[in-house]
């Protein structure tokens, strides 16, 4: 569709572009990304054929696109620029018939019930219908951006040219405008090419991105590709940490801001856990970053309390999740803020130990009972009805933990966790083969990250040879605990 071949350009002799070569193909979201000052606009600028090359050459449908005239690029080619806010006093009918003018000929320039027919469905399909009388003044800044595209999309082009299009629009209008051109991509074979400031974003829409660097192409490729922390940091300069969207597979990245006020060193240890009730509750005075299997808020985020609450042996798991959560806020404590579990042991059987050791320490907490055991290599012959967890283990480090070490750190817990069940010969009641944990077991390594760097928790990592013992012996002594309290 679109070929651009060491294009090298800019303005008054300054080349502010130099050597660029990407192709786009039809159908295809491209997206631009770089620093400001870098020449994504004026890159731009020249695709349109607004701005002139000095040296290379950009084809269009195999045609040099200085060739066409100013007419014939305006049918194949619509530019929806920055939204700035400076409007004419147009109504949002006017404005989106303008889009027809490269597509009428004549002395008399009229339009015709075909130019009336696209103007229409394209106002329709962009959802401005309604405001066709209205002048533009009268609308937000995302309804005028969505005439403009409306605008954009009645040339009937084949190549759309984006330049920062979510530039002063809210998250909605973002998410409502990028859906919607993304949307034509597909079904209309449109191909986009758009300059973006927001680089995760350009991730979640784009299927390919160009990164520049003063003028000059960094690399191209898929958003796995070109948006990682080593390129970003090295074009922009600044310190960025990767993750993955939740939802989709698209790298995401994070500003790591300086902390000029970082908070205090804090070390988590037991004058922090407290009971209340018939909860057993962490509060920390800082959010720790927490991987767990929580019923209330599990996974990975930060959190600040936790809470392992006692429910009876007949509780009814069927709607745990809105239960718990009522609990919790009744109990007056924020659900979005607190890792919240349940166990059927007493809370006063709970064991915690605090271990120090070469730059870091560890503070664990159990309760255990094994009521519910099951040999994991014949939970097949068990029913799928769950009862309430009985092995509820909190490690809490006072570290920096890498996200291998989280997993690492949870591998480690349930082998010390297996070891003791299989040393207190504890029998699945089903099968009378020895249990590996019980039903319903929940686990949740939470650390300051502060302090020492921990990049490994396996079991003979620093970490992990803490981790290992510690947890076994307060797993031991919790099941202990919990036999002595049923044969009283």
């Amino acid at each position: 569709m679109l070929a651009v071949k060491k294009v090298t350009g800019g303005y008054k002799g300054r080349n502010i572009v130099k050597d660029i070569n990407f192709n786009v193909q039809a159908g295809e979201f491209f997206g631009i990304l770089g620093p400001n000052g870098s020449g994504k606009t004026t890159l731009l600028k020249m695709i349109s054929g607004a701005l002139p090359i000095s040296k290379g050459s950009i084809h269009l449908l195999g045609k040099d696109i200085f060739s066409y005239s100013a007419k014939e690029r305006a049918r194949l080619v619509a530019v929806l620029p920055q939204l700035t806010g400076d409007g004419f006093s147009y109504s949002v009918q006017e404005t989106v018939l303008l889009g027809r003018y490269a597509h009428q000929s004549g002395l008399f320039q009229m339009m015709s019930q075909e130019d009336e027919a696209i103007v229409k469905e394209v106002m329709i399909q962009t959802g401005v219908f309604k405001f066709k009388q209205k002048s533009l003044h009268e609308l937000s800044g995302g309804e005028q951006q969505r005439v403009f595209l409306a605008q954009a999309l009645a040339q009937r082009p084949k190549v759309l040219l984006l330049d920062e299009p979510t530039n002063h629009l809210d998250l909605a209008y973002q998410k409502e405008l990028l859906d919607f051109i993304k949307k034509m991509t597909i079904e209309n074979k449109l191909t986009v090419i758009s300059v973006f400031h927001d680089i995760n974003l350009t991730s979640l829409y784009c299927d390919r991105i160009l990164l520049i660097e003063n003028g000059r192409m960094e690399m191209t490729g898929s958003p796995s590709e070109v948006i990682t922390e080593e390129h970003i940091q090295h074009v922009y300069q600044t310190i960025v940490k990767e993750h993955f969207h939740p939802t989709i597979p698209k790298p995401q990245l994070a500003l790591i801001p300086n902390q000029m006020n970082a908070e205090a060193d804090i070390m988590i240890n037991d004058m922090y856990l407290k009971q209340k009730g018939d909860c057993l509750v962490l509060e920390s005075p800082i959010r720790l970053k927490t991987m767990s299997s929580a019923v209330m808020n599990p996974g990975v985020g930060w959190f600040q309390t936790f809470v392992n609450r006692h429910v009876s042996k007949n509780y009814s798991c069927e709607n745990h999740h809105e239960e718990m959560a009522a609990f919790l806020t009744s109990e007056g404590f924020l659900p979005e803020n607190t890792v919240g579990m349940m166990t059927a042991v007493m809370i006063e059987d709970a064991v915690s130990e605090f271990v120090m050791d070469d730059g870091f320490s560890l503070f664990i907490v159990v309760t255990a009972g094994v009521g519910n055991a099951v040999d994991v290599s014949k939970g097949d012959v068990h029913s799928s009805g769950f009862l309430p967890g009985t092995i509820n283990t909190w490690v809490f480090i006072n570290g920096e933990l890498s996200d291998e070490a989280y997993i690492q750190a949870i591998a480690t817990a349930t082998e010390a966790k297996v070891k003791v069940l299989h040393d207190l010969k504890i029998e699945d009641p089903l099968t009378g083969t020895i249990a590996t944990g019980t039903s319903t077991d929940s686990i949740l390594i939470a650390a300051t990250q502060k302090g020492k760097r921990l990049q490994y928790a396996g079991s003979v990592a620093p970490l992990g040879k803490v981790i290992g013992p510690a947890v076994y012996r307060c797993i031991k002594k919790a099941i202990e605990k919990t036999r002595e309290r049923t044969v009283k």
